[in-house]
């Protein structure tokens, strides 16, 4: 059984690739991955010392659900491949079990595909000091959380661990992978998010934005890697507490990030220890969206 709380995986048997903010990637060969969600916290680009307990699973048990059901749209990285399959030490497959996934290995594309519904967190600070998202001009009048006319695809960088990613232009997208590439890619954000936020507004979940990444296969597609619609790339909303004007309840990590908004910290390395009251409420949290989600 896997443990309770993860912080850094330890397989000694396959090479290790990287460890990212959240997930530990392990070399099984040229073609396939073994991808550990562990149950680190990052909060404005800084990796927190605590970790949520469960997190990992939770998000393995998502992305999985949400891969399944959005397969139509989209390939995906996954393959059907058990824990077994490559790892033989029954003690590192005890380690990581629920929360290690088998997947191809391919090429990343250098942009996160952020899709936006709803105007709240750095779109809101943009909106009020420009009255532009990311650039895209948005109609005057408009309140914190309020619903966007549509939702907006709004890419950003990819930073490496300790980085800030950095919101860019369509036109910079279509400079890197070209006007195809960059069409297939907002397209594929806009019909993802919008099939999920509908799924999950059923259920009593608003998602106001999510984050997508994809990476490219032998013949040039594109391929949805990484995590899907979870706690960590997305922000969620109790819908029967949402209000716009203000800045809503969640079931993500802005629980933590308001919290460590009212320390006096700036938010450089290294990151504040959190409270047990932090850390219990924020698994709750994530377990609830699980709940909620997957009903």
């Amino acid at each position: 059984m896997s443990p309770e709380r993860l912080y850094q995986s330890e397989i000694t048997s396959l090479p290790l690739l990287q460890r990212g903010k959240v997930r530990d990637v392990y070399a099984v060969d040229d073609e396939i991955l073994l991808v550990v969600t562990t149950d680190r916290l990052s909060a404005f680009d800084v990796i927190l010392p605590d970790p949520i307990p469960g997190k990992g699973a939770v998000l393995t048990r998502l992305s999985n659900f949400w891969f399944d059901r959005l397969a139509g749209a989209i390939p995906n990285q996954c393959l059907d491949l058990p824990l077994e399959a490559v790892l033989n030490d029954p003690e590192e497959r005890e380690q990581v079990a629920g929360r290690a996934v088998v997947v191809r290995r391919l090429a990343p594309l250098p942009f996160e595909a952020i899709a936006r519904g709803y105007l709240i967190g750095s779109g809101w600070k943009d909106y009020q000091a420009s009255g532009h998202l990311c650039g895209i001009p948005l109609p005057a009048g408009l309140r914190q959380a309020d619903r966007l006319p549509e939702p907006l695809f709004t890419p950003s960088t990819k930073a490496e661990v300790g980085g800030h990613d950095e919101n860019v232009a369509f036109d910079a997208v279509v400079r890197e992978l070209g006007r195809d590439m960059a069409e297939q890619l907002r397209d594929i954000t806009l019909t993802l998010y919008t099939e999920a936020a509908r799924y999950a507004r059923d259920r009593g979940i608003i998602i106001a934005d999510t984050k997508f990444e994809f990476g490219l296969d032998a013949a040039g597609d594109l391929v949805w890697i990484d995590e899907a619609l979870t706690p960590d790339s997305s922000r969620f909303w109790p819908a029967d507490a949402y209000r716009p004007g203000s800045s809503p309840p969640s079931f993500d990590k802005q629980f933590v990030r308001d919290y460590l908004e009212t320390l006096d910290w700036d938010k450089t390395p290294p990151a504040p220890r959190l409270p047990d009251e932090i850390i219990e409420q924020t698994a709750d949290k994530y377990r609830e969206a699980e709940q909620r989600l997957r009903r």
